[in-house]
C-alpha cells in the first residue's frame, strides 16, 4: 500500500488518514484475503482495542464513498456477505470457486484488452472495472467428477425405475 497515495486522495477528498483508518487499510491491504466488516472488526481490535464496530462500519462507507475500497459480493457465495478490498491494486477479476468458496484474483491482457475494446468500440470511458468469474476449482472438479462417476455406476432403486417409466 502507498500511503502517500491513500493520503493524497483522502486530502483531496478534505479527510485526513486518522489512526483507525491506517489500521483499517493496511489490514485490507496486507491481508491477503477478501474480508468482511466484521472479520475486519475482529482484526482492528487486535491492533487497537479501542475501535469500534461503528467506526469500521463509518470508515468503510467512507473510504467506499472516496473511491479508495471497493464493496465486492463475490458472486453471493456466501449469501449477502460483502468483502472489502482497496483499489490501490492493479485491476484484477475475482475467481471464484461456486462449491468451496476459495477465491483467486485473476492479473493479465486480457481484462486489459476488454477495458481498450469497450472503450474503442463504445466510445466508452471506462473509470472502474468489477469482474466476478463463477466455476469450480481443480480440486472441486476433482470432486465432482468422481461424485457423478460414483452416482452413475450406482443402480437406481425400485421407486426411481418405475418412475422413470
Amino acid at each position: 500500500m502507498t500511503a502517500p497515495s491513500i493520503e493524497a486522495a483522502l486530502r483531496q477528498q478534505g479527510l485526513r488518514l486518522t489512526r483507525q483508518r491506517r489500521i483499517l487499510l493496511e489490514l485490507l491491504e496486507r491481508s491477503g484475503a477478501h474480508l468482511d466488516a466484521d472479520r475486519l472488526y475482529r482484526l482492528a481490535r487486535e491492533r487497537d482495542p479501542k475501535i469500534n464496530r461503528v467506526t469500521v462500519y463509518r470508515t468503510l462507507k467512507l473510504l467506499k464513498d472516496t473511491g479508495l475500497v471497493d464493496e465486492l459480493d463475490l458472486m453471493h457465495w456466501e449469501g449477502e456477505a460483502h468483502y472489502y478490498e482497496t483499489r490501490m491494486k492493479q485491476e484484477h477479476a475475482h475467481v471464484v470457486c461456486l462449491r468451496c468458496g476459495k477465491v483467486e484474483e485473476y492479473y493479465g491482457e486480457p481484462l486489459r484488452k476488454m477495458r481498450r475494446q469497450i472503450e474503442n468500440h463504445l466510445g466508452f470511458q471506462v473509470l472502474m472495472v468489477r469482474t466476478e468469474v463463477g466455476g469450480y476449482c481443480s480440486h472441486c472438479r476433482a470432486l465432482r467428477a468422481r461424485e457423478l462417476e460414483a452416482a452413475a455406476q450406482t443402480p437406481p432403486t425400485r421407486g426411481a425405475a418405475r418412475r422413470q417409466r
